[in-house]
Formats: C-alpha cells, sequence, structure tokens
C-alpha cells in the first residue's frame, strides 16, 4: 500500500499458494516507517493463534514482531506446554 515513496504496509495471514499482492485470509496489522515516530499497530492475540496454527512469519515481519515482544510470548508459549 502507499504511493512512491510514500510507503505503508499491511501486515497480513496469506496462503503460500496466493500471489504475493493477491488475495489474503486476514489483516493483522499495519506499519508506517514514514511517521514520526513510527507506527507499528499488531494485533497480538490473533498473531499468536495464528502461530499456534503454524503459520510462518517472513523474515521482516519476524524482525517487527520480535521488536514488540511477539515471538518471545510465542516461544514461551510453545516450550511451556511441552
Amino acid at each position: 500500500m502507499g504511493s512512491k515513496r510514500k510507503p505503508f504496509y499491511r501486515i497480513v495471514v496469506a496462503d503460500s499458494r496466493a500471489p504475493r499482492d493477491g488475495r489474503f485470509i486476514q489483516e493483522v496489522g499495519f506499519y508506517n516507517p514514514i511517521s514520526e515516530p513510527v507506527q507499528l499497530k499488531l494485533d497480538e492475540d490473533v498473531i499468536l493463534d495464528w502461530l499456534q496454527k503454524g503459520a510462518q512469519p517472513s523474515d521482516t515481519v519476524h524482525n517487527l514482531l520480535s521488536s514488540q515482544g511477539i515471538m518471545k510470548k510465542y516461544h514461551e508459549a510453545r516450550f511451556a506446554k511441552k
């Protein structure tokens, strides 16, 4: 999303067989790197639910989730059950 020189990203859950900018299952947040301060909104409960179901975040999204502490919560919950 966004326009030339003004990027704006939606963070979505998509099937790996869908085209890159095509259909997606659910929007779980957004990232606006241009605003001051940077805007990052994530629906933590929904993201944790999708990670539990086996969703694999891209490298960039993984870094965003790590910066917000979501990946740490996911790993703690995952290994606490075992």
